[in-house]
C-alpha cells in the first residue's frame, strides 16, 4: 500500500468499562442477568461474530423492581453493550410474564431511603445514570415488555428507542398515589410521546393503560398476545379490540365491564403464568435484522437524533429532579412508600389522603404524630 510505511497498531484495545460484579444469573435473584445471544436471520441461522445483548431485571417476586444492586447492573450492562463492536443491538426486558419492571424496589425505599434524604440522593445519582445510560447506548435499544411497565419501569422503558408489548401488559404511573412523582423521566418523554392532555393525565392519575390503547395512542411500536389456549392464540380478552367505536365513544384498547370483564380476568389468571413469548420475540428478532442491515454508523447518528429530542428536556430537568426527590423522602414519599410496604400487615396501601390535606390545612406539623394520622393501622 502506498503509505505502508506509517507505524500502526493493529491490537486491538478493550474498551469494557466493567467486569460482571453487577450481574447474576437466574438463581441469584433479584439481580441483573446480561447476555450476548448470537445474531440469528429470519430462518434463526446465527451470523458469526455478531451479537445481541439482552439485559434482563431479574426480581420477579417483586414484579422486577429493581434494587439498587440492580440498578447498577442495569448501568453496567448498557455502558459495555455500547462498547462492544460485536453487539448489533440491546434488548431490554424482565423475567417471567406478568412484569417488565413496576419500578424501584418499594421496601427497599420503605424501609432504608425514606427520612435519609441524603441517601435517597446518591440513589438518585444511580438512577439518573441508567437513563443516561440508556439514552446514550452506542446501540439500538428495544424495550421487549414482557408484562406491567409501571411507574419507574415506564421511565426507563421510554428510554429505549422502541417497545414490543404482550397485550397483557399495562402502562401507567403510581407516584402520586403512593408518594412520589413522575420527574425519573415520564414528565419529560410522555409530552413528546402523547398528546399533551394524555401525558398530563397519564402522569397523574395513576391509572393503568392497557398496550392495545398505548398502540393507538403511538406510545409502543406493536403489541402481540400471549395466551394461547388449546393451541389458538387469544387476544387479551379483558380489554375491547374487536371495535373502535361504541355510541360515540372510542372503546378500542378499553377495558371491558360487568360480566365480561370478570370472566376475561378469570381466564387470564388460568393462563397468564403459562405466557408464550414466541410472537413477541419473532417481533424483536425482525426489528434486530432490520437493524443489522443497515449501515452502522448511519443508524446510529439517526438514532441518536431522533433521542435528542428526549435527552433535552431530560438533561434540563434531571439534576433538580433530584435534589426534589431526596428532600421528598422526609415528608409524603415516607408516608406513601410505608402505606404501600406496610399493605399486609394494614390492609391498605394507601394513606387517608383527606385527612392528610385537612392536615395540611390547618398548617399542623409534619411530624410522627401528624403521620399517624393518616397511615393505616395493624390489623387485629
Amino acid at each position: 500500500m502506498a503509505l505502508d510505511w506509517m507505524p500502526r497498531d493493529n491490537e486491538l484495545k478493550d474498551h469494557m468499562l466493567h467486569t460482571d460484579a453487577h450481574w447474576g444469573k437466574d438463581e441469584d435473584a433479584p439481580c441483573v442477568v446480561f447476555e450476548k445471544r448470537p445474531l440469528t436471520d429470519p430462518k434463526g441461522n446465527a451470523q458469526e461474530g455478531l451479537y445481541v445483548a439482552w439485559i434482563r431485571l431479574n426480581n420477579p417476586r417483586q414484579y422486577n423492581s429493581y434494587t439498587t444492586e440492580m440498578v447498577k447492573g442495569v448501568i453496567a450492562g448498557f455502558e459495555n453493550a455500547s462498547l462492544d463492536r460485536t453487539i448489533v443491538a440491546v434488548v431490554f426486558t424482565g423475567t417471567g410474564p406478568f412484569a417488565f419492571c413496576t419500578g424501584g424496589n418499594t421496601k427497599e425505599y420503605s424501609e432504608y431511603y425514606s427520612r435519609r434524604c441524603d441517601e435517597y440522593g446518591q440513589y438518585m445519582e444511580l438512577f439518573n445514570h441508567m437513563v443516561d445510560a440508556i439514552l446514550a447506548c452506542k446501540k439500538p435499544v428495544i424495550c421487549r415488555v414482557n408484562g406491567m411497565r409501571v411507574a419507574g419501569g415506564q421511565e426507563i422503558g421510554m428510554a429505549c428507542d422502541l417497545a414490543v408489548s404482550s397485550d397483557l401488559a399495562i402502562f401507567g404511573q403510581a407516584g402520586p398515589r403512593h408518594g412520589s412523582a413522575p420527574v425519573g423521566g415520564s414528565s419529560d418523554f410522555l409530552p413528546w410521546m402523547l398528546s399533551n392532555e394524555d401525558a398530563m393525565w397519564n402522569c397523574v392519575s395513576c391509572e393503568m393503560w392497557s398496550a392495545y390503547k398505548m398502540k393507538a395512542k403511538n406510545l409502543i411500536s406493536k403489541v402481540v398476545p400471549v395466551l394461547k389456549v388449546d393451541g389458538e392464540w387469544m387476544r387479551n380478552p379483558m380489554i375491547v379490540t374487536d371495535k373502535y367505536v361504541e355510541d360515540g365513544e372510542i372503546v378500542y384498547g378499553e377495558y371491558k365491564s360487568g360480566e365480561a370483564a370478570k370472566e376475561a380476568r378469570a381466564l387470564v389468571k388460568q393462563h397468564q403464568a403459562n405466557a408464550d413469548f414466541e410472537l413477541l420475540d419473532k417481533e424483536v428478532n425482525k426489528i434486530i435484522w432490520t437493524f443489522a442491515n443497515l449501515f452502522p454508523g448511519c443508524l446510529i447518528m439517526s438514532i441518536d437524533g431522533i433521542r435528542q429530542k428526549k435527552k433535552y428536556f431530560w438533561d434540563m430537568c434531571k439534576n433538580h429532579n433530584r435534589h426534589w426527590l431526596a428532600a421528598n423522602m422526609s415528608g409524603e414519599a415516607f408516608l406513601g412508600f410505608g402505606a404501600f410496604n406496610t399493605k399486609k400487615i394494614t390492609g391498605q396501601d394507601v394513606v387517608d389522603f383527606v385527612k392528610f390535606r385537612q392536615n395540611v390545612a390547618e398548617g399542623r406539623d409534619w411530624d410522627m404524630d401528624m403521620f399517624a394520622e393518616v397511615m393505616g393501622t395493624p390489623k387485629e
